[in-house]
This record gives structure tokens, C-alpha cells and sequence, in this order.
């Protein structure tokens, strides 16, 4: 699958710190590669949109928009309303800007919560006014779209910090530590059904270097520790929450209830309903 790069990809792509698009589609993607070269607000406006990044993977209808931290994400877009559109303000910037901006307003970043590279973010009215008033930037010359952009930039920041605390620029951390992340993106994705060349896509690598980086930090080739770890999540399932094998082998990432109770079968030496009656 061809990869995207955004902002570049689109149309009227600039070199600037900070950028607005109001991206429409008439057809529907699915876990489309992007490679996002800057952070990105994603206003959704119509349309559900998923995101697979490497820590996390959420959904939204139009209740709720996204920030995105700048790297490689699967991106599904779905059409729906009247018109059968898709439609987001995308509000790209750099991470320079947000260092200068916790820099100016001395904002404490805390290393103790959770890293997240993708985040929803519930719209309220203030919040639909200003995606809606980014659109309003596009008659302007270059030079002072951009200098209000950096206002507008401002503004927003500063209204989520006052909304919602600190915590949300952990969505904008940087994750130096190759090993670690790599471990992450592994241990995040365990029970996601994505092949392993989407995972090789979100860890940077290509797929024969996934494979080979896999094996070593996990002794097992991927298919093999995928299939137990969906095992052992399986038996958690028909223990703790009394599912039957028929209710969870698709959620598992079988495509047949035969293959799962056969899997099932030889690691635990009894049927699903063995175990979950013994």
C-alpha cells in the first residue's frame, strides 16, 4: 500500500510552521499508511474517522475531533450525512511551536502519565466555532494567514490547558528511546487485528527488519506470540466474563469458531467449553 505524507500530499501543501486544509472525500479508505511529518488537529466535521498510531488506536464520529502527534498512524475514513462526505479542518504545526509555547507560558510537562501519540478531544460550542472560523483564514495573503495562524494557535492551546490541565501535551512527547518503543507499539497492538506489515509500518521498519527486531526482543516469531497472546486473552474471555467460543473467535482475529477451538485446543488441551466449565 502507498503511504501518504501529510501536509505534503496535499494541494496546497506550504513550508510553514503552522498550516490549515479543509480536507473533503467523496470515497471511503481503509487503514490507509499516513506519515504525518507535523502534529495535526483534526477537526472532524462529517464522516467516523480510526486511527491505529503506534501506542493507540481510537475511533470518532463528529462529536469529537483528534490531536495527533507528528509519525506514522493507519487512518480509516468513513462517509456519511446528506451528501455522503468526509470532511476535516486539519490544523497542521510544527513541534518547535509547541516548545515556544510551553516555553513562553512556563507549562510544567509531567513524565509520570501516559504517552499518547493520538487523543480524542470532545467538541463543545467554543470548539466548533473556532475549527469552523480556521476556514475563514483562506482569502488572506500567505504572510498574514499565517501570522493570525500562529495566534489562532495560541489561542487554542491555551484553551485546552485551561480545560483539561497539562496532561494533554503528552500527546506531543517525543519517545527517543528506539527499544522501548518498538516493545510499546508491540505490547499497545497485541490484541489489534493488524497485519504484520501494518505493524513494520507503524514501528518505521520494513517487514523482513520487524521480523528479524521481533524474534529478538521476543523470541517467537510474530505470528506465533500474536496467536498466544490471543489465546490467553481468549481464556480470560470464557473465565472472567462467561463468553461462549461463538461470541468472541472473530474478536480474537479468527475468521472461523473451527480454527479458534482447534488453536484453542492445542494450547490449552481442552475445547473452549471444556475450560470454561471446568
Amino acid at each position: 500500500m502507498k503511504t501518504i505524507t501529510l501536509p505534503e500530499a496535499l494541494s496546497s501543501f506550504d513550508e510553514t510552521d503552522i498550516q490549515v486544509h479543509d480536507y473533503h472525500a467523496q470515497a471511503e479508505s481503509t487503514k490507509q499508511q499516513v506519515d504525518l511529518s507535523m502534529n495535526t488537529f483534526s477537526f472532524l466535521q462529517e464522516g467516523y474517522k480510526e486511527v491505529h498510531s503506534d501506542v493507540k488506536s481510537i475511533a470518532i464520529s463528529n462529536d469529537d475531533f483528534l490531536l495527533m502527534k507528528a509519525g506514522k498512524c493507519l487512518m480509516t475514513e468513513k462517509l456519511t450525512g446528506v451528501n455522503n462526505t468526509y470532511r476535516s479542518i486539519l490544523l497542521f504545526f510544527s513541534s518547535d511551536l509547541v516548545s515556544q509555547f510551553i516555553k513562553k507560558y512556563s507549562i510544567s510537562v509531567s513524565n509520570n502519565t501516559p504517552r499518547k501519540t493520538v487523543q480524542s478531544i470532545p467538541y463543545d460550542g467554543y470548539l466548533r466555532s473556532y475549527a469552523e472560523s480556521l476556514t475563514d483564514l483562506s482569502h488572506l495573503s500567505p504572510s498574514n494567514r499565517n501570522r493570525i495562524l500562529q495566534v489562532k494557535f495560541e489561542e487554542l492551546m491555551l484553551y485546552l490547558l485551561d480545560k483539561f490541565g497539562a496532561d494533554f501535551f503528552n500527546s506531543l512527547k517525543v519517545k527517543n528511546d528506539a527499544e522501548a518503543h518498538f516493545k510499546e507499539v508491540i505490547e499497545n497492538n497485541k490484541l489489534n487485528k493488524l497485519t504484520l506489515s501494518e505493524l513494520a509500518f507503524l514501528c518505521n521498519m520494513s517487514l523482513s527488519t520487524f521480523k528479524r527486531t521481533f524474534e529478538k526482543h521476543f523470541q517467537l516469531p510474530p505470528s506465533k506470540w500474536f496467536q498466544e497472546k490471543r489465546l490467553e486473552y481468549a481464556a480470560y474471555l470464557l473465565k472472567n466474563d462467561e463468553k461462549r467460543a461463538s461470541d468472541i473467535y472473530l474478536e480474537i482475529g479468527y475468521e472461523s469458531l473451527t480454527n479458534f477451538v482447534k488453536a484453542f485446543k492445542a494450547k490449552y488441551n481442552v475445547t473452549p467449553k471444556q475450560y470454561q466449565s471446568g
